[in-house]
């Protein structure tokens, strides 16, 4: 269980809480590139840690990430108009540079104007995705330079959908390794609907034996099953602080690869999922490793043109199939992460852990708890939180079925840290 005091302190990310101050450390991904494609095409809105902010491309590619209220009598700069190099509020025609400056006005003098800032926040592009440092500016730390933004595009798939809950819950169950096999296991091998196939090692391995070894960015982590007398099934992670996890992964030809998630506060009761995958292979991804039909992360499960919702969702109770779950599949819910969502979401927006009840397998979610409350009371301290550095730049995550007379880590850590430990 997790105190009150604990968990507040833990899921508060709105601007001014320990968690949200904490958190506006590092690079936070704010939107996928595609949204803003070209210069000057319209603005969108984001929503990040509480704050409702606007992005949008310049007529020389620069990307400005705004508060979405005009300074001077809070219209949207959503309804703004995106003209040579500012975006331009339609109400008294005040118009901001991707700097916050504001660089003309309408309705007043030409001296006026340099009194005049909008909230703005840095953004870098990288991976596809749009990113934002919402920290103090004599803090803003190296870029995000995961593994994942630096493979080609054509080897690399990202994606994202709103979850109704508070971010903790979701990042928690993202790092539950013991989870897995369980909810989406499929009760048959032979079975249509994606899933854990029952027949994998995943599933037939026995009760995980947690390993976590903290590390400069968060911790690497390890589920180690025993299969059979002779051989043990581990599956290899990463933490990295805050909200990130990586994990094994191979594209539908075998090829190995890395994927992961991201789980981003939109506010304290939404959060933004984002899910990569890529491939170390030499060919590019195929249509149907992008179309991410298994995981329910695709455009057949996803509404992009309608705030990245769900298709499958509370409001249609994830369109369960009562039948299925007694032939097919553990949920009887179809997609690997929309049984994710279901399972979190119907926890409630926040999850009292006070009344929580947790044992030997949840050791990964217990000290990804410690760290985060260490990085808030480091953060509070004047000092830099953990994860700022450039040591996760590289890591990837493995598994594999191994001898249960071997030692499994030696054998393994090469894997997850191809450039040296």
């Amino acid at each position: 269980m997790l105190p009150v005091e604990e968990n507040a302190l833990l899921t508060q990310t709105g601007s001014g809480t320990p968690m949200g101050a904490t958190m506006r450390r590092y690079w936070i991904p704010a939107l996928l590139s595609w949204e803003i494609p070209e210069p000057d095409c319209p603005p969108v809105r984001v929503q990040l840690l509480g704050e409702p902010l606007v992005a949008f491309r310049d007529t020389q590619g620069k990307i400005g990430l705004l508060d979405e209220f005009c300074p001077h009598r809070r219209a949207s700069m959503w309804l703004g108009r995106n003209e040579e190099c500012g975006l331009r509020c339609v109400y008294h025609g005040w118009k901001f540079d991707v700097d916050g400056n504001c660089v003309d006005q309408m309705n007043e003098p030409e001296q006026f104007k340099s009194k005049i800032f909008i909230k703005s926040y840095p953004a870098v592009e990288l991976g596809g995705v749009i990113w934002a440092y919402m920290g103090p500016p004599e803090h803003q730390p190296p870029p995000p330079k995961f593994e994942w933004t630096q493979v080609p595009e054509s080897h690399c798939v990202v994606t994202k959908v709103v979850q109704e809950c508070n971010w903790l819950q979701a990042l928690e169950g993202g790092i539950d390794t013991s989870h897995a096999p369980i909810l989406h296991r499929t009760l048959r091998a032979d079975s249509k609907m994606p899933g854990v196939n029952f027949a994998s090692p995943f599933v037939q391995g026995k009760a995980p034996h947690l390993v976590v070894d903290t590390t400069d960015y968060g911790y690497r982590y390890f589920g180690v099953r025993a299969l059979g007398d002779t051989e043990v099934f581990i599956r290899a992670y990463h933490y990295v602080l805050p909200f990130h996890q990586i994990r094994p992964h191979r594209t539908s030809r075998g090829d190995v690869g890395s994927a992961g998630h991201m789980w981003v506060p939109i506010d304290d009761e939404n959060c933004m999922v984002w899910n990569w995958y890529y491939s170390l292979g030499k060919e590019p991804l195929t249509e149907e490793d992008r179309l991410l039909r298994n995981s329910g992360n695709g455009p057949y499960d996803i509404d992009f043109a309608n705030g990245f919702r769900s298709k499958r969702n509370k409001s249609n109770n994830y369109l369960i199939d009562r039948q299925a779950q007694k032939t097919e599949t553990f949920t009887g819910i179809t997609g690997v992460n929309v049984q994710d969502r279901a399972v979190q979401e119907t926890m409630g927006p926040i999850v009292d852990r006070s009344k929580e009840h947790l044992g030997p397998a949840d050791r990964a979610i217990i000290v990804a708890r410690q760290l985060l409350l260490r990085a808030i009371k480091t953060h509070q301290e004047g000092g830099m939180p953990p994860g700022l550095e450039e040591s996760y730049y590289t890591v990837r995550a493995t598994e594999g079925v191994l001898p249960n007379n071997v030692d499994w880590k030696e054998a393994l850590l090469p894997e997850m840290y191809p450039v040296g430990v």
